[in-house]
């Protein structure tokens, strides 16, 4: 079995599979993103902002995986180009509630179509089965990386 692991191509690898098709995602989001003076990093924030109630600014970033620096850092960036604002929590004077604007809504919209197209694209042309597997597998990945202490220990030495 070791020898399995250790002759195997980065191709191969879970890993690096799970990167590449980020990565691919990633891009063509991007370009689609780019004819809108976006980015696929800006459609996640709008993405994870309530259209109706706005969302406290420190729930945004563990939501997305971005640390509260650069996260900081992206909302001040749209706040200047005018796609969010910021006010006092009128429940909690010490939070800040991010609210989209109206370009903020709209670009928020198109984010929104442009996942669902992905997604629609996906379910037509891969078999339902198949996105089931993948589904189940892809979750007891990120269960086993969450709950194992062996997973952590063997990383960690």
């Amino acid at each position: 079995m070791v020898s399995l692991y250790r002759d195997m191509k980065r191709e191969e690898t879970i890993d690096y599979t799970i990167k590449a098709s980020w990565h691919a995602i990633s891009r063509m989001y991007n370009q689609k993103a780019a004819k809108y003076g976006i980015t696929t990093s800006i459609a996640y924030v709008l993405l994870n902002i309530s259209s109706s109630e706005g969302t406290p600014a420190t729930k945004i970033g563990p939501q997305i995986g971005l640390e509260s620096r650069s996260l900081t850092r992206m909302l001040k960036s749209l706040e200047e180009k005018g796609l969010i604002y910021r006010e006092k929590d009128p429940n909690d004077g010490r939070s800040v509630r991010v609210y989209l604007t109206e370009e903020g809504y709209r670009k928020k919209g198109i984010a929104i179509e442009t996942v669902k197209a992905f997604n629609k694209y996906i379910y037509e042309n891969i078999p339902i089965e198949k996105l089931k597997s993948f589904f189940e597998v892809i979750n007891q990945v990120n269960n086993l990386i969450d709950n194992s202490h062996k997973l952590k220990d063997i990383i960690e030495n």
